[in-house]
């Protein structure tokens, strides 16, 4: 565990085009179900997007430096874990807001709004957070992040994708129809086999280190629902739509992580563990999750 901190995982400048070009096209999938007019909806009524924004991006964070400074791990851990609550939601939220019979529409509304949110407000939270705890900031000092370039990589893979769906469904609703699924389906399964074909390139890594942040994952994942259940309970929301913001919290897109942890951290390992584990853990729990959710239908 010493060497932690400076560990760099296996993985290649050519993996991480295709890390981003797979997340695009997750990105284009979920947009394919959305349209400007579900904008202006949400607009005439904000209150769920906006509870669920402050839960993402303000309480979430907050949490999670709360858990780091009463845990104290080792600074990439830390950093990791910071830098994953700072993330949008993850695409496999809407999905599981469905099973969960949630507020699917609000899911993926949100999941629209954090991604754009993310350009700025993602960097600011690694910084913001990232500098208040003195082993993190060393970490930051050391490789001088870019919150521009932060902001134009996120641009580029999340919400140019975004954009260019919504723009179909709008245009040519019949041909987004009809891709919707198969893209959907499509790009969940390339990514599956991305993130297991990553695992097997660091299964040493993985294997070491996994038993000691598996722990801290699996807590800071239970945070993440907590506080997204929380933050829309305080809030007076719907148990329909505490559903969808309670998942949306605590689904959060580690393969954005991934992606910044490999092109700006140099593929630290604490830092990708995190983050890897974090990719496997919250499907598992937001699954089970939503099966208990399930057996009661929510009230709107």
């Amino acid at each position: 565990m010493t060497d932690l901190d400076t560990v760099v995982l296996n993985f290649s400048g050519a993996s991480l085009m295709v890390m981003n070009a797979i997340l695009a096209i997750v990105m284009f999938s979920i947009a394919l179900d959305l349209k400007p007019s579900d904008f202006a909806r949400l607009a005439r009524a904000p209150k769920p997007v906006v509870t669920g924004l402050i839960s993402q991006f303000i309480v979430l964070p907050a949490l999670s430096f709360l858990l780091v400074l009463i845990v104290e791990p080792r600074a990439s851990i830390a950093l990791g874990l910071i830098l994953v609550a700072a993330c949008p939601g993850g695409n496999i939220s809407n999905f599981i807001t469905h099973r969960a019979g949630g507020n699917a529409a609000l899911s993926v509304s949100m999941t629209a709004f954090a991604t754009v949110g993310a350009i700025l407000i993602t960097p600011l939270n690694i910084a913001f957070w990232g500098q208040l705890y003195a082993p993190t900031r060393e970490i930051l000092n050391r490789v001088e992040i870019d919150p521009v370039q932060i902001a134009i990589t996120v641009s580029l893979m999340l919400v140019l994708p975004l954009v260019l769906g919504i723009f179909l469904n709008s245009r040519r609703p019949a041909l987004a129809d009809g891709m919707r699924r198969p893209m959907q389906n499509l790009s969940m399964l390339i990514f599956l086999a991305f993130v297991v074909l990553a695992l097997a390139a660091n299964w040493a890594f993985f294997l070491q280190f996994a038993p000691y942040v598996g722990g801290l994952v699996v807590l800071h994942n239970a945070i993440a629902l907590a506080a997204g259940y929380g933050t829309a309970s305080l809030a007076g929301l719907s148990e329909y739509d505490r559903r969808a913001i309670t998942i949306e919290t605590g689904i959060q897109n580690s393969g954005l992580g991934l992606v910044l942890i490999f092109g700006f951290f140099n593929g630290l390992g604490g830092m990708a563990v995190v983050a890897a584990l974090w990719g496997i853990w919250h499907a598992v729990s937001g699954l089970c999750l939503a099966q208990i959710m399930s057996r009661r239908e929510a009230r709107r």
